[in-house]
């Protein structure tokens, strides 16, 4: 009840409640802030501006433009990793310099003649991607943009090039390839026009013997007349054993067709088959070491403790039986339902006692039946290729068969019903043969010109032999001339291409470690901390001094000057523990005191008017400001992944500032940002004892509520 009462204290005026609902939100707002502030940073490194320097020519490969490095910084783009600025090299080493970029990505002039190379003659060049990184200025971006160029690399390596390229390796083997083919072609050309050649010599000579021959024509048509009488006859009786033999190969057509179509469902099957077989081995085969090995670790300790586990599983279900007999005697539904568990659990019990002494043995039996299994699939699956490739050359045999036969039939149908003509013009035979004799006479002229023809011919495949022997040798020289990349060659160069590209990284103001990456952040969160406490323990202004009549200033510097010797005190011990116990580094250790001094009695000067203006809840007021400075100084992630309400207020805080002081003095770089932040500060010595001023001529006006406060911490 006495708590209560004391809680009841709080609401009797609106500043006690309003100091109460802070006191309950406070954790909120604390948490709330942070989680807020950091809830996605690596998300919104898309605003993190970053240079993008495209230096880059094209290269021409095959004819053809190859603009790498263009293509790279689109995919880049595209991707919306950062917020990428095209710039020349010199703005992008001024801005990593002085902050406008955290890092830089430079694209050489030779980018897309390295990712080409592969396709010349020579060694392969590896493109490279120059990085430039300034620590220095926030040590975490250096830690991301390690993992986010592996992304980089991957998007240069993903371009068309590597394609295109294997396009071109490809293309060189097949243009070999053919070139050779084109030249063979040639060669046998010009053994074919040779040969023509001593046949046209041939047939010169041969047709002076026809035409010596064409005066026995006459005679041998005679003979003829007499001959055709013969063949009409003879064509008859073919004429009708071609009719039966065209009947009997369309039956057998027909068979040959559904013989094909039986075979190619056993191929089909039998390709299933072999695969079914195969999948099944690789499974078993695959799981082959890992049973050999449970048998060999596990069979000995089962037939070595097989009688131990016998022996336990019996005192298991005599257990068991127990348990359930004691159960059974309840009225209890739920303990019957556990009698008849436990009289189960008995059976399995004695059933594991009855096999216990046998279990190694089993485990064995059952690795040897496994093994067997395995070869047997071996062999099983084996046999299924084989049968599928000899179902594949039966459906070979039976398609030939089946074509054979339409032809064959088709054939036959010509044979009769060419028969049956030459039956019928066998008649006629006889009246062309008489025209024979006076066609004899004729023919004896147009062999002499024959006769002479072939001369000309013979002179005409002179000169095509020489010129294919030309075309043969021109041919085999220019095959010889292209590159012939083989297989291995190919994908040699071609895997170079997967992985082409290199990041040469360029760290400016080089972070040693977390430590002195994060300094710059706790060491002014320590000195604000340092500031609060100080004000617990000291009063802002000394009440007497605003009782009485001393200036206002006087009052404000004597409440403050304590204070800043204070802080000079916390300064120098924490600047000392971090040097000489941790080992901290800077590259301007009296910089960094006299700018960790003044950040002391810029702190000070705030949190003393606070105080001094808001009395006890002034308290809390610092406490909140802190709060709002962590989240906005940018001392973990950059400030541009934060919200936009942290962007906004970041300038108007001065830890943000001493942060950024800090990060300069600790690992060296421009000091532009360090001249910056005195001023910053020092603006907020003035401000801070401006308000105490102010808040001393108040307090010289005493009420009720001062004498008599709602509320005291």
């Amino acid at each position: 009840m006495t708590r209560l009462l004391e809680l009841r204290r709080f609401t009797r005026s609106r500043l006690t409640r309003v100091a109460l609902v802070g006191v309950i939100t406070l954790p909120l707002l604390y948490a709330g802030l942070y989680l807020w502030s950091f809830w996605n940073p690596q998300g919104n490194l898309k605003h993190l501006p970053v240079a993008l320097v495209v230096e880059d020519r094209p290269a021409t490969v095959a004819g053809k433009t190859v603009d790498a490095g263009r293509d790279l910084a689109d995919e880049l783009k595209r991707r919306d990793v950062f917020a990428w600025h095209d710039v020349n090299a010199t703005q992008a080493a001024q801005g990593v310099g002085d902050g406008a970029y955290y890092l830089s990505l430079t694209i050489p002039r030779d980018f897309s003649a390295d990712l080409a190379s592969p396709s010349g003659d020579g060694t392969p060049t590896p493109a490279a991607l120059g990085v430039r990184v300034d620590t220095g200025r926030s040590y975490i971006v250096g830690t991301i943009s390690d993992s986010v160029f592996q992304e980089v690399k991957e998007a240069a390596a993903q371009t068309a090039v590597h394609g295109y390229l294997d396009q071109i390796f490809l293309s060189f083997g097949d243009l070999h390839d053919q070139t050779a083919k084109a030249a063979d072609g040639a060669g046998r050309l010009h053994d074919g026009a040779v040969s023509a050649h001593d046949g046209a010599a041939s047939l010169h000579h041969g047709l002076s013997d026809a035409e010596d021959a064409a005066g026995d024509i006459s005679a041998g048509a005679a003979r003829l007349h007499d001959g055709s009488q013969t063949l009409a006859s003879g064509l008859g009786d073919a004429g009708r054993g071609a009719a039966d033999l065209t009947t009997g190969l369309a039956t057998a057509g027909r068979g040959a067709t559904d013989l094909r179509t039986g075979v190619s469902a056993l191929d089909k099957g039998a390709a299933a088959l072999a695969e079914g077989n195969r999948q099944a081995y690789d499974q078993v085969h695959a799981l082959s070491p890992t049973v050999n090995k449970a048998a060999d670790t596990y069979a000995p300790v089962l037939t070595a403790n097989g009688k131990r586990i016998q022996s336990t599983a019996l005192h298991v279900a005599d257990a068991a039986d127990r348990l359930a007999d004691k159960a059974d005697q309840s009225d209890s539904q739920e303990l019957r339902d556990l009698a008849a568990q436990a009289r189960a659990l008995a059976a399995d019990a004695r059933q594991l006692a009855d096999a216990a002494p046998t279990l190694g043995s089993r485990l064995d039996d059952a690795r040897d039946q496994f093994n067997d299994l395995d070869h047997g699939l071996k062999q099983l699956s084996d046999g299924a290729a084989s049968l599928h490739r000899g179902t594949g050359e039966a459906l070979d045999g039976a398609t030939s068969l089946a074509g054979g036969l339409g032809t064959l039939h088709e054939g036959a149908r010509s044979l009769s019903a060419g028969l049956s003509r030459l039956d019928n013009g066998a008649g006629t035979l006889d009246t062309g043969l008489g025209t024979l004799s006076s066609g004899a006479g004729r023919l004896d002229t147009g062999i002499g010109k024959l006769h002479d023809g072939a001369g000309k011919l013979d002179s005409g495949l002179v000169k095509l032999t020489d010129g294919s022997g030309d075309l043969a040798s021109g041919l085999s020289d220019g095959a010889a001339q292209i590159p012939a990349y083989g297989t291995a060659e190919r994908d040699s160069r071609t895997d170079m291409m997967s992985d082409p590209v290199r990041l040469d990284t360029r760290v400016d103001d080089a972070v040693p470690n977390y430590g002195t990456g994060f300094a710059p952040f706790f060491v002014p969160l320590a000195l604000w901390v340092g500031a609060m406490v100080t004000y617990m323990v000291l009063r802002p202004v000394n009440p007497r001094l605003v009782a009485g009549s001393a200036p206002a200033w006087r009052t404000a510097l004597a409440g403050w000057a304590p204070g800043v010797a204070m802080g000079a005190l916390q300064v120098a011990v924490l600047l000392g523990v971090l040097r000489l116990g941790l080992g901290l580094t800077a590259e301007h250790w009296v910089g960094v005191a006299a700018f960790l001094v003044l950040t002391a009695a810029a702190f000070i000067a705030v949190v003393q008017a606070v105080n001094a203006l808001a009395g006890p809840p002034g308290r809390v007021a610092v406490l909140a400001l802190l709060m709002l400075q962590l989240t906005s100084a940018a001392g973990t992630y950059p400030i541009e992944t934060s919200p936009g309400f942290f962007q906004a207020i970041s300038p108007w805080l001065p830890m943000s500032w001493v942060v950024a002081g800090m990060r300069r003095l600790i690992s060296g770089g421009d000091l532009t940002v360090v001249w910056q932040a005195c001023g910053v500060l020092s603006a907020f010595v003035a401000l801070g004892l401006t308000v105490t001023m102010l808040a001393v001529r108040k307090g010289r006006t005493w009420s009720v509520a001062r004498l008599k406060p709602e509320l005291a911490l």
